[in-house]
């Protein structure tokens, strides 16, 4: 069991300080009293380009120096590259939110909570004291919830945020109760020193066991599962540049905590069981549900609920290499995507005026996904003989296996266009797509080491089935969209499976939400642009 524990290089007190420089840039200009609204925002862009700056060029110690842990922080690549990427969607959204909410009362309060969640996040990523990732974790959630209730007088907003404050208190609790686990285990809180007491043990104490389980369920609950995933779709009442801040920085945090654990969570069959259960239903679940959705937020926002929960598996499976791939590519993905998201209903709305695509014949997807899972195996074996080793687990053939498959529908969606070259871009396609996913695990690994524990074979198996019948169902919607099936399926997806109502029911009879401050007032110009434009492409029949 050899990740992340070779961490035994003391940090000296300023590289310590280079580390949380985006977290003290990022405080200061939340707490440095402005003299208007103008010097709130001139802070704001001027701490965000600091930040960015400092998690460069800490980012590029770590190709001189040895990682390191010291005075509280950690110096890692994972750790690196996430700070990195925190402080550049930090600093893209700082400048978009300027212009977004120009002229809206309170911005002032929105600079302010929007610099205390930056901080919050950099916290958790640069620290190495479970107390105090902890704690940083709630303060980002209770600055995201000042920004969730900007426009406080929408009860959808209001009802929205009420609901995600629950499940983050849970998660909290949840958070604090592996903390206290872990220090009655292992007698110290330094996220590195845990790791090493757990790589010389035969096997984990009870009280750790149970952390692992704790800190997965956190991790569940924060990354908006199924059946606690209602506040994600629901919190599109927020400003747009705010639900980019959430889909690409703070829910994803919940993988960032897992890779940091690692060590623990590959000791723990409980909670990789665990993991790749909820993960492989959420994002099987939520793909579907995503189908029947015409809004551009929602149907991001659920395909961020899908998304989380194949990071997730990812977690369970062991590949934590791939997970945190997975994390940077979906959070500069879904931060381009919602700050874009009036281009999109643009789209949309031209692709409501095409003629309406012809729906492939079942022999053309068949044929789709043996290409698909053919170029597989032939990537894999090319990796295998240049980088012996790297195409052995199980879990990354399964992995890239439904990477590769994901481009079937994608390649017959532009099939007309393509003409006659459908296949052999498909071919090229699958191929070079599964290179890569093999390529990057083998890179990733150089930062993130395989634990020696492995998951058992049942679970891969179990996500292989589970997301071939995915590409089974979607394959057969696709082909009759009109079919018995279709028909019968389309209520229940497009409702959730009504999980989120009996969660409504159950939360809302425990701690009813808040009434709204004020009567609702009209939607701001570019959001309305953008519901009235979902509104008019028509709903699916």
């Amino acid at each position: 069991m050899d990740l992340q524990t070779d961490l035994i290089t003391t940090l000296p007190i300023w590289h310590a300080a280079l580390l949380l420089g985006p977290a003290l840039a990022t405080a200061a200009a939340a707490s440095i009293p402005g003299s208007g609204i103008a010097a709130s925002w001139r802070h704001a862009r001027w701490a965000t380009s600091l930040a960015l700056g400092l998690a460069a060029l800490a980012l590029m110690t770590l190709l001189f120096l040895p990682h390191g842990t010291g005075h509280g922080v950690r110096a890692d690549v994972p750790g690196g590259v996430v700070m990195l990427l925190v402080t550049f969607v930090g600093w893209v959204i700082v400048r978009y939110s300027q212009a977004y909410l120009d002229g809206e009362q309170g911005e002032r309060h929105y600079v302010r909570w929007l610099m205390v969640t930056l901080a919050s996040v950099a916290l958790v990523v640069a620290t190495n004291h479970v107390l105090v990732l902890a704690l940083a974790w709630t303060a980002t959630s209770l600055a995201l919830h000042r920004l969730l209730t900007f426009f406080g007088d929408r009860p959808q907003a209001v009802v929205a945020a009420h609901k995600k404050f629950i499940v983050a208190r849970l998660a909290d609790l949840s958070m604090f109760g592996a903390t206290g686990l872990l220090y009655l285990g292992f007698g110290t809180l330094d996220i590195d020193r845990i790791a090493a007491q757990a790589a010389a043990s035969a096997t984990l104490p009870w009280t750790a066991q149970a952390a692992v389980l704790f800190i997965a369920g956190a991790a569940l609950l924060k990354c908006a599962q199924l059946p606690f995933h209602g506040w994600l779709i629901q919190v599109m009442e927020a400003p747009t540049p705010v639900s980019a801040l959430l889909h690409a920085g703070v829910v994803n945090l919940g993988g960032f905590v897992l890779i940091r654990f690692a060590p623990l969570v590959a000791e723990v069959p409980a909670a990789q069981v665990l993991l790749v259960t909820a993960g492989t239903a959420t994002a099987v679940l939520a793909a579907l549900v995503m189908t029947t959705r015409i809004s551009i937020k929602v149907m991001l926002a659920w395909s961020t609920c899908a998304q989380m929960g194949f990071m997730l598996m990812q977690c369970g499976l062991g590949a934590w290499d791939m997970a945190l791939l997975h994390l940077v590519a979906h959070s500069l993905y879904k931060a381009h995507a919602f700050l874009g998201a009036g281009g999109a209903v643009r789209r949309t709305m031209l692709a409501q005026l095409a003629p309406p695509p012809v729906a492939p014949a079942p022999a053309a997807l068949a044929l789709g996904a043996l290409v698909g899972a053919g170029m597989t195996l032939a990537a894999g074996a090319a990796v295998g003989v240049l980088v012996p080793g790297h195409a052995a687990s199980p879990g990354i053939w399964v992995l890239a296996g439904i990477v590769a498959l994901a481009l079937v529908p994608l390649v017959h969606a532009r099939k007309e266009r393509l003409g006659g070259w459908w296949l052999p871009a498909l071919v090229l396609g699958a191929f070079g797509v599964a290179l890569a996913y093999f390529a990057l695990h083998a890179v990733f690994t150089a930062w993130l080491p395989r634990p020696a524990a492995m998951p058992a074979p049942a679970l891969w198996i179990g996500v292989a089935l589970a997301f071939g019948a995915l590409f089974l169902l979607q394959t057969i919607i696709t082909v009759a969209p009109h079919g018995t099936l279709a028909r019968r399926m389309y209520p229940w997806f497009y409702g959730g499976l009504f999980l989120d109502e009996k969660f409504n029911r159950l939360a809302f009879t425990l701690w009813r939400p808040p009434e709204p401050a004020t009567p609702a007032k009209p939607l701001p110009a570019c959001e309305t642009l953008i519901d009235t434009s979902t509104q008019a492409a028509g709903a699916r029949p």
